[in-house]
């Protein structure tokens, strides 16, 4: 049953997700209904975080194919299914208000952390996986994919969260600083989750 708390919280990111992509466009939080500048902490957050999670979502399908344990499947399933989604969110919000998908300032920019990430190897951003660590994933079956797929997840996680919590703190759009909110509160608690697995299978979250 511990999955179930976990599951209710990615759903409920999701039902909020789907409410409000209709309306984020206008809400400025301030109520003026002026749409973010380009170098904007909304802008980078939207920019920055679709990138993030189009990693996380390929990551999770990766090991659906790796394994057959049912819980590590379903875990990796609902975390490919909320991150996709938001991941159209943020891409959508970017039409909206009608800001270039990429831009010419580096990753973490707009939290004033420009170069926390090498950018070698694929990881453009702190918790994302290297070109490297995704090819070995795919070479990987059973309890090895699993524990490595957790590990890899449980960073990408606390790269996400800390991210987040950027957004939540200096966005200014009043619905993507919830979503982000919630963001924080659904990848800790899939984080604990992850330890858990980790724990059983003879591992810790720590490569």
């Amino acid at each position: 049953m511990r999955y179930a708390g976990v599951a209710v919280a990615a759903a409920g990111v999701l039902v909020a997700a789907g409410a409000i992509s209709y309306s984020v466009a206008g809400d400025s939080g301030s109520g003026s209904g002026k749409v973010p500048s380009v170098d904007s902490a909304d802008a980078g957050f939207a920019r920055d975080m679709a990138v993030h999670h189009q990693q996380a979502v390929e990551m999770s399908y990766i090991v659906r194919d790796r394994t057959k344990d049912e819980e590590v499947r379903r875990l990796a399933y609902d975390i490919a299914q909320t991150q996709a989604n938001q991941r159209g969110m943020m891409i959508g919000w970017l039409d909206l208000w009608g800001l270039p998908k990429v831009s010419s300032d580096e990753p973490m920019a707009w939290m004033g952390m420009a170069g926390m990430a090498s950018g070698e190897d694929g990881a453009l951003m702190p918790g994302m996986a290297t070109n490297t660590e995704m090819k070995k994933l795919g070479t990987l079956n059973g309890k090895q994919a699993e524990i490595f797929y957790l590990q890899l997840m449980t960073t990408h996680h606390q790269g996400g969260v800390h991210m987040a919590q950027g957004c939540a703190d200096k966005c200014t759009v009043g619905v993507e600083k919830r979503l982000a909110q919630g963001m924080v509160a659904a990848q800790k608690s899939e984080m604990q989750l992850m330890a858990d697995l980790l724990k059983s299978r003879g591992a810790t979250p720590s490569s």
